[in-house]
């Protein structure tokens, strides 16, 4: 067999650009009860090759097309990089979010937020954005604003052109009872190879993220990188009990959480050097770390990817592996990664061989990602190739009878995907008229709820029951 060929990244790039651009999103209305929405701000660039020529400052801006055939663009050393915020001092839990700052919006829906793990610093990063005020002219507009008064990067400029929006997404709290925003995510792309001027507010690292560690982790196939698709994968624990229970209930937290254990969500390792972070991030000036001037910062990255270090003098393997941050991407910012992932991969046909059920003429073109996971509820269902952001936010509990739980009351949600599959396969309008994906976030987080409830009925009868034998034994 003929070895596969492997697809430059900038080529998927462009793919999935081309079908952002000419592919209209799904726009969910706000209800009258919750008028609240949200944005956030994709934001992807070119880092051109060292030896690439230069574009003058004075240069006509390319369309997309154009901008794809460009010479430092195709050169095969030329890097796509996706803008990732870190914030210090956020915690990780969904629940204790507020909405209406934009820290804490990321923080609680997109999976921002810093931890520690085995002694190796932890964070979790995210897109920029947050929630929309009054007096923004739309979503769009939102995006932009968060972006501007978060990083001072402004979207606005002739440097950037807006590709589109993906699909909008509602965002909930309580296991999915109660929504609280819809959330629009809009892709920008950097027409230029100029690095610009950013000024993140205290407490924001910036972090340009070469696209090549995402797809590798997601279409491995296509970037010839099979060996280290699976490492690349992690998870994200929360209490459970932080969302059932009351936040200032100490005693009904610590015995829900005994009962029910934590919440497992996929996530994405992006491992960063200590002098990576510095290089690729604008820290706030409590942390000393200065971002380089215009003049040397594109050397200073081209050095990095090229060569391997980010000053004049080589760095040492021992010294570069010193010290690491690993980030995490997870939650909602990781949905939006794979909706944007999934754009880059050629359609999956699932033929009468791998869905007995199917004719050869019902073949259903999917998303070809390949996630080292499935959500709870839904096995032999290929729920990810549907919608690989559902499965990203889809929890997985840490005792397996939750888990079985679920399964047992998930008969409503895996008749949801079922419909969901038949839609797409049908190729009707009902493919973007129906909120599939919200239907099926509802009806899963009902069989969680419905699955919680029995585990604390049983588990509360059980150990009434030890109770009630242990006293018998002792009196006895």
């Amino acid at each position: 067999m003929a070895e596969e060929k492997s697809d430059p990244v900038v080529y998927l790039l462009s793919r999935a650009l081309h079908r952002i651009r000419t592919t209209p999103p799904r726009i969910i209305a706000s209800p009258a009860t919750q008028p609240r929405r949200a944005a956030v701000a994709i934001v992807i660039r070119v880092v051109p090759s060292p030896s690439a020529i230069p574009v003058t400052d004075d240069a006509p801006l390319p369309s997309l097309g154009q901008f794809f055939e460009s010479d430092w663009v195709k050169d095969a050393h030329a890097c796509p990089e996706v803008l990732l915020l870190r914030r210090d001092g956020a915690g990780v839990c969904p629940s204790d979010a507020v909405p209406g700052h934009a820290s804490a919006f990321m923080v609680g829906f997109t999976g921002d937020g810093a931890s520690k793990d085995n002694g190796k610093a932890e964070a979790h990063v995210a897109f920029p954005g947050g929630r929309t005020e009054e007096g923004d002219e739309g979503g769009l507009y939102t995006a932009m604003r968060h972006t501007w008064e978060e990083i001072g990067l402004d979207l606005a400029e002739r440097d950037f052109m807006c590709i589109g929006q993906l699909d909008d997404r509602e965002i909930t709290t309580s296991l999915g009872k109660r929504l609280l925003m819809i959330l629009s995510p809009f892709v920008f792309l950097q027409l230029t190879p100029k690095p610009l001027p950013t000024e993140p507010v205290d407490g924001t690292a910036i972090h340009w993220v070469p696209l090549e560690t995402l797809v590798s982790a997601v279409l491995p196939r296509s970037v010839g990188d099979k060996a280290n698709a699976r490492s690349r994968w992690s998870s994200v624990s929360v209490d459970a009990a932080s969302r059932i229970t009351p936040r200032h209930s100490a005693v009904l937290n610590i015995l829900v959480r005994v009962l029910i254990g934590s919440m497992q969500f996929p996530a994405i390792i992006l491992d960063l050097s200590e002098s990576e972070a510095v290089s690729t991030s604008s820290t706030s000036s409590s942390t000393s770390a200065a971002l380089p001037n215009s003049a040397s910062y594109p050397a200073l990255t081209q050095d990095k990817l090229e060569k391997g270090f980010t000053t004049n003098k080589p760095l040492s393997m021992k010294t570069r592996n010193k010290s690491r941050h690993q980030l995490k991407l997870w939650g909602l910012s990781l949905g939006m990664a794979l909706d944007l992932l999934a754009t880059m991969a050629p359609p999956l046909t699932l033929t009468s061989s791998m869905q007995p059920a199917l004719k050869d003429s019902d073949r259903l073109p999917l998303s070809s990602l390949r996630l080292p996971f499935h959500p709870v509820g839904g096995e032999g269902m290929r729920i990810e190739a549907l919608a690989p952001s559902l499965a990203s936010v889809f929890p997985r509990f840490s005792y397996p009878d939750v888990n079985f739980w679920i399964w047992v009351f998930g008969k409503r949600y895996r008749e949801v995907v079922r419909g969901w599959e038949a839609s797409v396969r049908g190729g009707g309008s009902n493919v973007r008229r129906i909120n599939w994906s919200g239907t099926a976030l509802n009806t899963f987080y009902a069989a969680v709820r419905k699955a919680l409830i029995v585990v604390l009925v049983l588990r509360s009868i059980g150990v009434l029951v030890g109770l009630v034998f242990a006293g018998w034994w002792v009196l006895a």
